[in-house]
């Protein structure tokens, strides 16, 4: 029997048959950071950014990655999200914005990749936005802070989440 869940026995690439998993609540917690010069995080906090209103704009294309997933990922599957959120903390003493997706729903398999997408997406966004006041951003630590629901039950990151 092969273990690898992705790969049939011959060695050919399938999505995992999810149709006997319970349905449970289910949420996906990720987390990434993006560092700036105190240039641009001014320009992000005052909105004065060339582009608009960076946040903003980041925000909706985090929660826009976050239903394109399965379009992005192969062998991904779709889902029906419940809630989306993305937050920022602005960090200047840091010189870096923190941004956290949260997903949610109700189904049988998690929404890992959907939480990482959607914060990749997000901070990407920022970079995007703010390129023309400084070239040298850089983002990091892109990763699964938490995820409760299905088979596998609870896990929250046990390294200090706030460290980039």
């Amino acid at each position: 029997m092969n273990s690898l869940t992705h790969i049939d026995n011959n060695g050919n690439a399938v999505m995992v048959d999810i149709s006997e998993k319970d349905v449970t609540a289910r949420v996906a917690v990720a987390g990434g950071y993006i560092s700036m010069s105190d240039e641009a995080i001014m320009a992000v906090t005052a909105g004065t950014a060339p582009k608009g209103d960076v946040l903003a704009t980041a925000r909706i294309a985090g929660i826009m990655a976050t239903k394109k997933t399965p379009e992005l990922i192969p062998l991904c599957h779709q889902l029906q999200l419940s809630k989306v959120s993305i937050d920022f903390e602005v960090c200047p003493e840091e010189r870096c914005i923190r941004c956290i997706c949260t997903v949610k729903l109700c189904g049988r398999t998690g929404a890992e990749m959907e939480a990482l997408c959607g914060v990749s997406t997000a901070l990407l966004t920022v970079y995007d936005m703010c390129k023309a006041i400084d070239k040298t951003m850089e983002i990091s630590a892109v990763r699964l802070l938490e995820k409760n629901g299905g088979k596998s039950g609870h896990y929250v990151r046990k390294e200090k989440t706030d460290e980039k």
